[in-house]
């Protein structure tokens, strides 16, 4: 996985580890003294009988960003391995944040269901053998029921066969083989769009729709990319355009608060979802906001009147702002595994879509779907979920997806 030798891993993972747990108490210490000055201030306004203004409230030292990183755990084998990822990808001793870790660890634990459903008994059968015909047989059908889609697994099936004809393959190397092959796939759509990494562009306003079927999260992970977006200093903006769905503009104003994020909206009972989009175009543009992600309806994709809420909102943007940089991203569940492929499908022929968000990978056993959406409906992946938290939904990044998926036991 990485370049570094594997009897120094955990040699070179406890240096990390020693260098966060110092620089965590060396924030502790700093955020302690704050706080102390904080208190003495807020004191000697009280004195004043008076309610602070919003400027003095800005003369308070603030909580640095740090705050907002986890705390660090026990230095284990996850830390080890998640270490060991980021180091694979260039990352120095002193360049590893907290937060990272967090996030590898999490998408480990996310992935684990489906890694039992085949990496480990695909070990187990393994073991040190070279692999051979029948165990190619046995890793086709653990693929498939994965969910990792029957174009992806004949793909990878028949790279295996045909080096299996030209050397030897041993188990450690034909998991090797493996990885390379699974993100190849992932990677092929991704590297079609042009766009290695979706972010908003500076200069214009970024337009985000956010579509799928109601239940897969679509709301949630709206809000989630919002505090992604402003916490990565964009001028963010949220339309809450799925007017049909009750509580929707509730959850989104929630999620807005929590992200420091206006919510635009329009309190009338199954309101007009475009005149929203129409509404928060005009405030986006007064702003100069950088990205405005819109809530869209998500009734069932059998639903024609779905995709005509669709196209009268695509319809309002090219009017206001035709040179608005538009993308419309798929919410999909992964613990729905063909259901959701299915989905994208349906979404991919009448919903113009540019990329896949593919949440709740935690807990499911079906987190191969993702390699489906990948080759059947050529979507690349923007972002991925693995935890209900506000902070666990980050950009796809396939190499560490496919580390995880095939991560040892």
């Amino acid at each position: 996985m990485t370049n570094i030798d594997p009897e120094n891993s955990r040699e070179w993972a406890a240096q990390a580890y020693a260098l966060l747990k110092k620089r965590q108490e060396e924030q502790k210490q700093e955020l302690q003294k704050q706080e102390e000055q904080k208190q003495e201030l807020q004191k000697q306004e009280k004195q004043k009988q008076e309610l602070i203004d919003f400027a003095n409230k800005e003369n308070i030292p603030r909580q640095p960003k740090t705050l907002d990183e986890p705390e660090l755990g026990e230095f284990d084998n996850n830390f080890t391995w998640s270490a060991m990822v980021l180091a694979a990808q260039g990352k120095k001793i002193d360049q590893i944040s907290i937060d990272e870790i967090d996030w590898l660890t999490k998408l480990r634990r996310g992935l684990e269901e489906t890694r039992k459903g085949f990496v480990t008994e695909l070990l187990d059968k393994l073991g040190d053998d070279p692999l051979t015909p029948e165990s190619l047989d046995d890793l086709e059908t653990l693929l498939i029921r994965a969910d990792v889609g029957i174009d992806s697994t004949d793909k990878v099936i028949s790279s295996l066969r045909t080096k299996l004809n030209e050397e030897v393959v041993g188990g450690e190397a034909g998991i090797k083989f493996l990885k390379k092959e699974l993100k190849l796939i992932i990677d092929k759509p991704i590297k079609n769009s042009g766009t290695d990494l979706l972010v908003p562009q500076k200069g214009k306003l970024n337009i985000w729709l956010l579509v799928g079927v109601n239940g897969v999260g679509k709301t949630t992970t709206l809000g989630k990319l919002a505090y992604l977006s402003s916490n990565s200093n964009y001028k963010t903006l949220i339309a809450a355009a799925d007017t049909f769905r009750a509580a929707a503009v509730e959850q989104l104003k929630v999620w807005g608060d929590r992200s420091n994020v206006d919510v635009i909206s329009n309190q009338s009972k199954n309101a007009d979802p475009a005149a929203v989009v129409f509404d928060a175009i005009n405030s986006a543009k007064k702003r100069n906001v950088d990205l405005l992600l819109v809530d869209t309806a998500g009734r069932l994709q059998t639903k024609n009147n779905l995709m005509d809420e669709l196209a009268k909102i695509k319809k309002i943007i090219d009017k206001k702002v035709p040179d608005a940089i538009v993308e419309s991203l798929l919410v999909l569940d992964a613990s729905q595994g063909q259901n959701g492929l299915k989905q994208a499908k349906s979404f991919a022929k009448s919903a113009d879509l540019s990329g896949a968000i593919i949440t709740k990978l935690d807990g499911t056993s079906r987190g191969g779907v993702s390699l489906a959406v990948s080759e059947e409906v050529n979507l690349p992946i923007r972002f991925i979920g693995a935890g209900e938290g506000i902070k666990d939904l980050r950009p796809f990044n396939s190499y560490e997806f496919v580390e995880a998926l095939l991560a040892d036991k």
